[in-house]
């Protein structure tokens, strides 16, 4: 494996690459939440306005939410994909949640230690090891690795961490890779989350990855 000490010079490459981190919209927890559920299977672009059309109707709130009809949500969810019956039981289902366990403010739970956050965190739709993780670093609650799929592969690939048999083993190796770099802070961890999924998604693909334009390949153990 190479030594982890590459890693910042690489992620450097890649942000020249790419440009400098792009900014999300969601800013809470459950900002977040309701962003991973607004659409399924779609690029970013798709899923933002999916997203902003739920906030101008509801302001993220789950009171919002909930006060909205059936057929409401359903052409909002309709901007985010596919599935859009179920995303709309995902929706009711966190507003909820969040109304009748968490009095209608989720941010409560970023106060919890972490371990106990990251389980109130995972009971949400959507949001499994990684989703917790994202929304910890995200919202500055703790400066902790995370990643998303395009991203993990392009650490395995890179050599920085091991495919195990399935994908929680695969993931938990990926955040050991980023652990060592813990230190730098949340913003570094926030931009090598953005780095290495931009590359996951543009370079380093699942199928047919683009090995002559990625400007790692010299390095890349996987190169083809």
């Amino acid at each position: 494996m190479p030594r982890l000490a590459n890693l910042p010079a690489q992620l450097d490459r890649l942000e020249r690459e790419f440009g400098p981190p792009a900014t999300l919209p969601p800013r809470s927890a459950l900002d977040w939440i309701l962003w991973e559920n607004a659409g399924y299977l779609v690029d970013d672009e798709r899923r933002r306005k999916a997203y902003r059309a739920l906030s101008k109707s509801t302001r993220l709130e789950p009171a919002g939410i909930l006060a909205l009809s059936r057929e409401q949500l359903l052409e909002i969810a309709a901007l985010g994909g596919m599935l859009r019956e179920q995303r709309v039981a995902k929706l009711i289902d966190i507003a909820e949640t969040v109304r009748d366990e968490f009095g209608g403010d989720l941010e409560s739970v970023l106060s919890l230690p972490a371990a106990r956050a990251r389980r109130a965190l995972r009971a949400f739709p959507g949001i499994g090891a990684p989703g917790a993780d994202k929304i910890l670093l995200f919202t500055g609650t703790l400066a902790v690795p995370a990643l998303e799929s395009n991203g993990l592969r392009s650490l395995v690939r890179l050599g920085y961490a091991r495919e195990g048999k399935n994908y929680t083993t695969t993931y938990r190796s990926g955040i050991e890779a980023l652990t060592p770099h813990v230190g730098r802070g949340s913003a570094w961890l926030q931009r090598a989350f953005d780095l290495l999924r931009r590359h996951g998604q543009q370079l380093c693909k699942n199928t047919e990855p683009l090995c002559d334009a990625c400007p790692l390949v010299a390095a890349c153990p996987s190169a083809e």
